[in-house]
């Protein structure tokens, strides 16, 4: 079985699971150079808040954008945002990836920040 396909089988029973429980959803996407996330609504229709290490006020002050440092500063903006936009508590989507290296940087970032997951 393909890596990429076997991911995606696993986001949707993740997804499908986070519907059922009616609330935010913070989903995450990694790719080789970048960590992006974002906060939705419990239906999904709306982004409530966004974060990723292609922006200025992340990328600053970092040696590179596709290590944990990166996606720990990713995890802290994207609390920031969540927090200010209402959301405080949400469903973390890792959309298939293993919860390690640079997906449970930003987990933990974000829990820290003040998300309750």
């Amino acid at each position: 079985m393909d890596k990429n396909i076997a991911r995606l089988r696993r986001a949707k029973t993740t997804r499908s699971h986070i519907r059922e429980l009616g609330v935010a959803r913070l989903s995450v996407l990694r790719s080789g150079q970048h960590i992006y996330a974002q906060v939705f609504t419990a239906d999904g229709s709306k982004v409530l808040a966004s974060a990723s290490t292609l922006q200025s006020e992340v990328s600053e002050g970092l040696k590179g954008s596709k290590n944990k440092d990166a996606a720990s500063k990713v995890g802290q903006l994207i609390a920031q945002r969540a927090i200010a936009a209402g959301v405080e508590k949400v469903a973390f989507d890792r959309s298939g990836y293993r919860y390690h290296g640079r997906i449970k940087a930003l987990a933990e970032a974000a829990r820290e920040g003040g998300l309750k997951f």
